[in-house]
């Protein structure tokens, strides 16, 4: 692995703490692995992308080395919808505030904006934990709301907080502006995102909560279970090995995905944004795993 972005994934979770002169160190450190990105490893350099046809309108696909196998409008920053919960979730990981606390849903977490309905009703009681996973595995926009709310000084802080570690990551082209990613507003590009999805890694619990499938909460006294299910349907089709992945959907974003995948033994990333069709992330992911599968064949 190119040593600055091994060195960048295993400091991640110390800087996150907030040491003296860390935001300056990461920052060199994500610089110095997005120059090796321009690079192209050994291996892909059989790999032909003018055979890969992919509908996203930005698309990016790094090996473990941050290696450039394919990348396509990677530069323009565009809305990102729930690709939001990912920083969201780490800013609440990075603080000291307890995952076993239990908060309650009110009307401000409801959505103003675009009106979308939610199963977590006022008076719904969950952990942050709870609230955390649900946000990241099934977009649970109110969960969100909520943990940007309960932030010490309130959302103001939270979206704050959002945006300096977005510069820590070296996330140059990146704005957020809230929580969930429901507004437009929140804008990212596709090579940005990878290096979102780099630093994800990171946290075991972002790992575990977006490669879940389905869990069941209890967020009510005299009622029975919810049962929420992953947004990326991937997860259930034997073909992928997924260690970290997320969903976006808004009208101005278009489909969105992002994910750690291993495919012919690498783990890599990718990052698809502005796809048309509910489908297309999904059919876009599996021409990039066919298409480096046969690349990979090829040149052994």
């Amino acid at each position: 692995m190119n040593h600055a972005l091994r060195l960048t994934l295993l400091i991640l979770p110390l800087l996150a703490t907030g040491a003296a002169g860390g935001n300056e160190l990461q920052v060199a450190l994500l610089q110095s692995s997005t120059a090796s990105q321009a690079s192209t490893s050994a291996r892909w350099v059989g790999l032909n992308s003018k055979q890969l046809k992919l509908r996203s309108k930005s698309a990016l696909v790094l090996d473990h080395d941050g290696n450039q196998i394919y990348g396509k409008a990677t530069d323009e920053p565009r809305p990102i919808a729930s690709i939001t919960k990912l920083m969201t979730a780490m800013v609440i990981l990075d603080s000291p505030l307890p995952m076993q606390e239990k908060l309650q849903i009110t009307k401000q977490d409801r959505d103003l904006l675009r009106l979308t309905g939610s199963r977590l009703k006022y008076g719904a009681m969950l952990t942050r934990e709870q609230l955390l996973r649900l946000a990241l595995m099934s977009s649970e926009n109110r969960a969100a709301a909520a943990l940007a709310r309960t932030f010490p000084a309130g959302r103001k802080a939270f979206i704050h907080a959002m945006n300096q570690k977005a510069k820590t990551l070296g996330m140059t082209s990146s704005h957020f502006v809230g929580p969930t990613g429901l507004d437009a507003g929140n804008v990212a590009s596709a090579r940005d995102l990878a290096k979102l999805a780099h630093a994800a890694m990171a946290y075991p619990l972002i790992r575990e909560a977006t490669t879940t499938r389905s869990v069941e909460v209890r967020p009510y006294r005299k009622r029975g279970p919810l049962r929420y299910g992953n947004t990326n349907r991937l997860l259930k089709n034997k073909a992928w090995n997924i260690g970290l992945s997320k969903t976006g959907y808004i009208n101005e974003a278009g489909r969105c995905l992002v994910m750690q995948v291993r495919i012919a033994g690498e783990p890599m990333v990718i990052v698809l944004l502005d796809s048309f069709g509910k489908l297309t992330p999904y059919g876009d992911s599996n021409r990039i795993r066919k298409w480096i599968e046969k690349g990979a064949k090829g040149s052994t």
